[in-house]
């Protein structure tokens, strides 16, 4: 593996402390990274190598020193060194292009930089500039690459002017937009499960599929972020980026080889697919909600308007429900329905795949199961696995049917230590494998399909929000999304295989 030189932005700030550093330490400790490896942090803030040292690694209460290496530890930290500029003044970035070249006499990296902007989103276009006008974007020697957290613009507008703004500086090859759900295994694991299983894929379409539901749901409220949160809310999150991914993962057509530029093709593709929701529908497609307080055992919880930084007014949505169709060959006539909110009973997030029924089903009367479809759970997370759920005789006399399932947990594959989302998705920048990072055409897409909704929720203010108590699976109005066919919807529990009839509190 090439050495390489990981420069992240915004060094000080809450994701380094909390994702990055503590991603990287441990890949160290694995020996995933290269020999030739060392990091740069940059920003405003002043502090001396060694003051850098102490806030992120030594003082860092996500990091676990206690039992470890005390030589191994030393040697991660020596190689984290850092830089004071401001960070939006283009001149300061000669003092970036001399600091990576004392660099690389150092650690023998052959001029191959990671740049990482975990910054607010408004430097995102003045960093890949500044990089620019001193050299540091050209490959000419050794490669350099750029990761770009999210938020991908604020809408479609905004995104198409990123993307342009990126591609004056670095090539589409070079960018790496990074969402952290594409790096849980289970995600990637939709891919393995669809295309590696014969039992599977012959069933992945309109002829045996009724309907699939995704749930994303967070038993936390916005607490002390309302004031940033009010201005994203559920849509813009949650949905338009990382279940979007999952859609695309769950729906995408077999690419012609398991890399990078093949997977992204098909995902864009289905991403192009998706039946477009005009503003004048989106009251029938799409139900938006905001919790409200509650008390939950013997604590009164704050509803979303009594947050702090939260307008009384506010009618930024903390849950979204949506149903759309999937306009191709596969998928036709297929409703998806998705949802997705803050204060909900449980942490989880799921997958359902509900099947046809036989077309001709002899124990209709017999039959005591609650749902009379056959379903495959996903579980994301937590308790990671798979559910299949079936009818079976119960014992005795006559042909009473009952649902029974079988589960697999992910944590039974392996004893050892799974990589965390930023482990893995680290370890595949530095690989130049861009598989699990989203790709420019894919995220305007994205931003497309939802862009009609956010425009009918700015300019129809009687587009009603519905309020629903914290600790509820969301507004009872959501029931209506699926009163044309036959669905209702499960509500998962922290565990996988357990019964989903009932509220989690």
């Amino acid at each position: 593996m090439d050495g390489v030189i990981f420069v992240i932005f915004g060094a000080s700030g809450d994701l380094a402390v909390r994702k990055l550093i503590p991603a990287l330490y441990e890949l160290y400790l694995g020996k995933y990274l290269p020999e030739n490896f060392a990091v740069l942090g940059v920003s405003r803030s002043d502090y001396s190598d060694e003051a850098f040292q102490k806030k992120v690694f030594y003082d860092s209460e996500f990091i676990d020193l206690k039992d470890g290496d005390a030589e191994r530890q030393k040697a991660f930290a020596q190689r984290l060194s850092y830089l004071a500029i401001q960070t939006a003044v283009s001149e300061d970035y000669a003092k970036v292009k001399s600091k990576l070249a004392e660099m690389d006499e150092v650690y023998k990296t052959e001029s191959n930089y990671i740049f990482y902007l975990s910054t607010p989103p408004f430097l995102y276009p003045i960093i890949p500039s500044c990089l620019a006008a001193h050299g540091l974007n050209q490959s000419n020697q050794g490669w350099r690459r750029l990761v770009i957290e999210k938020p991908f613009g604020y809408d479609l507008q905004t995104a198409v002017a990123l993307n342009h703004s990126l591609r004056q500086y670095f090539s589409e090859d070079q960018i790496y937009r990074i969402d952290h759900y594409l790096g849980k295994e289970t995600v990637q694991n939709l891919l393995v499960t669809r295309f590696a299983n014969g039992i599977f894929e012959p069933l992945w379409n309109r002829n045996y599929i009724q309907h699939v539901q995704i749930t994303n749901a967070e038993n936390l409220t916005v607490g002390s972020r309302g004031g940033y949160y009010d201005k994203s809310g559920a849509l813009r999150d949650m949905f338009q980026n990382h279940l979007m991914q999952i859609i695309a993962h769950l729906t995408m057509e077999p690419p012609i080889a398991a890399n990078a530029s093949a997977i992204r093709n098909e995902k864009l593709k289905v991403l192009q697919s998706i039946r477009p929701i005009k503003e004048e529908d989106v009251p029938q497609f799409v139900i938006r909600g905001q919790y409200t307080g509650s008390i939950i055992g013997e604590h009164q919880i704050n509803g979303y308007r009594e947050e702090e930084g939260v307008p009384h007014d506010s009618r930024t949505e903390t849950y979204v429900a949506l149903k759309f169709f999937i306009d191709n060959w596969r998928w036709a006539g297929v409703p998806f329905y998705v949802r997705s909110g803050k204060a909900l009973p449980t942490k989880v997030t799921e997958v359902v795949i509900t099947f046809k029924d036989p077309p001709h089903t002899l124990f209709r009367q017999e039959k005591t199961m609650q749902n009379d479809n056959n379903q495959l759970i996903i579980r994301i997370q937590p308790d990671e696995g798979l559910l299949l759920k079936f009818g079976m005789k119960i014992p005795g006399s006559g042909f009473k049917v009952k649902d029974v399932g079988m589960d697999f947990h992910y944590t039974d594959l392996t004893d050892t230590e799974v990589p965390t989302a930023y482990e893995r998705l680290l370890l595949d920048v530095i690989k130049g494998d861009a598989t699990l990072y989203a790709r420019g055409d894919s995220v305007e897409e994205a931003w497309r399909f939802v862009a009609p909704i956010l425009d009918a929720w700015q300019n129809k203010p009687d587009i009603k929000v519905y309020g629903y108590p914290v600790g509820s699976w969301g507004p009872m109005v959501v029931s209506k999304l699926s009163s044309s066919e036959r669905m209702t919807w499960r509500n998962p529990c922290s565990e996988l295989t357990t019964n989903g009839s009932f509220i989690e509190l």
